[in-house]
Formats: structure tokens, C-alpha cells, sequence
């Protein structure tokens, strides 16, 4: 595993301001711990406020890790998590898994009962789902890359028998297919109003590409473009949105000077970066007021305070 060492310096040299507008998120006497290493392969944070723990998954060693943060201790939550990729909470607080082995998306009940809500579309199963983000309305949008069956080490070598696509459940069930027009489709996060979708298209060529969608009648989405091109080398992962419409993405694989997280301001410019020792493959918010970034790695989870709140729900 890469040597990792905390900063003995204020500000945190790994904390970059690329655009001037990025000095306010940036907290002088804060910077990038660890929290825990020993994953193989690391993804799909969530926060869980009102225990004031942290899940994630740990996909290779098919299970879904805890972290208590008024202890800092590391526990199992979940083994075998049948190879959980992304999580997140329905509006009720209850656990939405994307499972890779299962070609499911789960929902765990307070009693611990785990509920499929979807594990195929017209017929057909679904691919390997990756990752998933609940609206203010409880539809649940999550995307179905191929990933999980291309190996038997984050899955099940299988052929799929669907394209890749963005799906939506809706509060009451129902399912429908959003969109198609994606490679191999990612992170995903809303903006802060959710006028707007961001998705990863981690299939896209000749680059990896950060797509935006508008959202539409709350229900469908329209007018896929490119946000972010990320160029040669470059590929970003999961996502979420400050609630000032910042869009803070795991980022990394190709140039290690690159991995971490890139921040980019509404409009699609690169306005910071959080240097990490190895690619961040998923983020979210958290903490009391979440101002409190987590950061799933390979092999480690990081967290850094930043003067920026989270989008509730993401």
C-alpha cells in the first residue's frame, strides 16, 4: 500500500486552490486523515447521522465496512454484502445498496431485512448496478454499467443481457428507463435544485467524460452534453454536489498526480483539488453539519473538513 503521512502543515499543501474562488472551502486548520486502510478495493460511502457512523463498501472482500466516528472503530456491517458497489439512504434513512454479484439494487428494512427493489428490466437482468442517489420525491435513479461481469474478483463473469443505462424507481415502484445514450454510465448526483443530473460515462472515447442531463418534470431526463471532458488520462468516479451547485468528484488512475478529488464550479471549471496517495473511487458528505468529505480509495478512506455543505440526501 502507498506510504501515507499527514501534513504537518497548515494549510494542508495537499488542499490545491487552482481558481481563486476555491480559497473560502478551504479551511486553514484542517486537513486530509485517514481513517482506515486494508481495503481492497473501496467505494460507495454513506453517511449515517443519526448514529454517527460511516458505511462502505469493500467490494473484492465482499463486504461493507463501518466506521464509528466518536470512536473511530472499524467493523463489518455486512459479509458476504454480495459484492455492494454504491450506497446511499432513501428519504426514510434506510440503506440502498447496488449489488454487483446479485445484479441488484437492495433496500435494508429497519429490522435488518434486505428487500429487492429491482434486479431486472423487461425480462431482461440487469448488468452489474453501480451506482445510486435518492430524489427529494424517493425515486431512486441508479446507473448499470458492465463492471461486475467482467471478473470474478468485484463480480461474475457473465454476458450481458442489457445496454448500459440509467434507471429510475419510483416511490411508488415503478421503472423506467431514463436514459441509454451513456457509456458504461457511473457516478451520479443531482444538483442542489435537481434541475440537473451529472453522470460519469467511464465508457466514453476517446476521453472519459462528465455528462449533465436536465431534469424534466422531475421524472425524466433531457439534452445529454458534456460537462467535463476529462482528457487523456484522467477518469473520474463518483460524485456529489455542494449546495452551492460545486461538483466534488472522485478522481485518479493513469498520472498518480491526479489522484485524489477534483472540484469544478457550475460552469465546468476546475476550481480545486484534494491530492490523495491513490485514486478516490467515490465520495459523499457527512458529519454533524456535513461539512465533512469522505473519501472512499482502493485501499484506504480519507476524510478532510471543508468550509462547504453537502446536498441533504446525496
Amino acid at each position: 500500500m502507498t506510504t501515507w503521512e499527514p501534513s504537518p502543515f497548515y494549510p494542508d499543501p495537499a488542499i490545491e486552490i487552482i481558481d481563486p474562488s476555491f480559497a473560502k472551502y478551504r479551511l486553514m486548520a484542517a486537513g486530509v486523515e485517514r481513517l482506515a486502510a486494508g481495503t481492497r478495493w473501496g467505494e460507495g460511502p454513506v453517511w449515517f447521522g443519526d448514529g454517527r457512523y460511516l458505511l462502505w463498501s469493500d467490494i473484492p472482500n465482499n463486504r461493507i465496512l463501518r466506521w464509528d466516528e466518536t470512536s473511530g472503530a472499524i467493523a463489518t456491517f455486512r459479509q458476504p454484502s454480495n459484492m455492494a458497489n454504491g450506497n446511499t439512504r432513501d428519504r426514510a434513512g434506510r440503506l440502498i445498496t447496488c449489488e454487483h454479484f446479485t445484479r441488484r439494487v437492495t433496500r435494508t428494512e429497519y429490522d435488518g431485512r434486505i428487500t429487492v427493489l429491482m434486479d431486472q428490466f423487461q425480462g431482461k437482468r440487469l448488468n452489474s448496478p453501480n451506482d445510486v442517489v435518492v430524489k427529494s420525491d424517493g425515486s431512486i435513479w441508479f446507473t448499470d454499467p458492465p463492471y461486475g461481469l467482467q471478473s470474478d474478483y468485484d463480480g461474475s463473469i457473465a454476458a450481458p443481457e442489457l445496454p448500459t443505462c440509467i434507471y429510475r424507481i419510483g416511490a411508488e415502484g415503478a421503472v423506467t428507463m431514463v436514459a441509454d445514450d451513456v457509456a458504461n454510465p457511473n457516478g451520479l448526483c443531482f444538483s442542489p435544485d435537481e434541475s440537473l443530473l451529472y453522470v460519469v460515462e467511464s465508457g466514453g472515447l476517446p476521453h472519459r467524460k462528465i455528462r449533465v442531463f436536465d431534469v424534466t418534470d422531475g421524472t425524466k431526463l433531457r439534452n445529454n452534453r458534456v460537462f467535463v471532458d476529462a482528457g487523456a488520462g484522467g477518469t473520474p468516479d463518483g460524485l456529489r454536489c455542494d449546495t452551492g451547485g460545486n461538483l466534488w468528484c472522485g478522481w485518479g488512475m493513469g498520472a498518480p498526480e491526479r489522484d485524489g478529488v477534483n472540484i469544478f464550479n457550475p460552469a465546468g471549471v476546475l476550481i480545486g483539488r484534494i491530492a490523495l496517495p491513490e485514486r478516490c473511487a467515490n465520495l459523499c458528505f457527512g458529519g454533524v453539519s456535513r461539512n465533512r468529505l469522505f473519501m472512499a480509495c482502493g485501499h484506504g478512506l480519507y476524510a478532510l473538513y471543508v468550509n462547504a455543505q453537502g446536498v441533504a440526501g446525496g
